[in-house]
């Protein structure tokens, strides 16, 4: 279940990002940026690896914070519980479909892992499809907010959800 004072899960919005009991304050803040900016709502699943208060989220989050939609849920059970019908689209370096070729539709929920570990695997197995973002050989991984950004942009545009800047 959603916290007070934070925003339920939409159903009538076109795509969605989801954090994994995430571990930077920093990156969150980030995130919950880039969904206020581009009108998408955002779910914090916990537990998080850093408290979540306000002054520490204003300053991570900027004065983003108010605009952004966020429903933080206490467990993967309860986002699982609370959030809307739609694909569970895992973002992972172990995804078997590059994102830019993965067809985006409206309803679905970018999940994105924890910094340090990803997901366990019940989690990879809950996904509906699991994709990657393609980078060199000797690279590991993305920052998490950079993959936020590159991927939600590719569904945007799949799904002609940018929103206006008159919104």
């Amino acid at each position: 279940m959603a916290d007070p004072g934070t925003a339920a899960p939409d159903a009538g919005s076109a795509i969605r990002l989801a954090l994994y009991q995430p571990d930077i304050p920093q990156n969150t803040g980030a995130i919950m940026r880039l969904a206020a900016c581009m009108g998408v709502g955002l779910d914090v699943i916990g537990p998080t690896g850093f408290v979540w208060d306000e002054p520490r989220m204003r300053r991570a989050g900027m004065d983003y914070r108010e605009l952004a939609a966020v429903a933080r849920h206490a467990s993967w059970e309860a986002f699982l519980t609370a959030r809307p019908q739609g694909r569970l689209v895992l973002l992972t370096t172990q995804g078997a479909e590059p994102y830019q070729g993965f067809q985006y539709r409206c309803g679905d929920v970018l999940l994105l892992g924890r910094e340090s570990a990803g997901v366990p695997f019940d989690v990879h197995q809950t996904a509906d499809a699991r994709i990657r973002i393609p980078m060199m050989g000797h690279a590991r991984s993305l920052n998490v907010a950079l993959s936020a950004a590159i991927v939600l942009g590719e569904a945007l545009r799949q799904t002609q959800s940018f929103p206006t800047e008159a919104e």
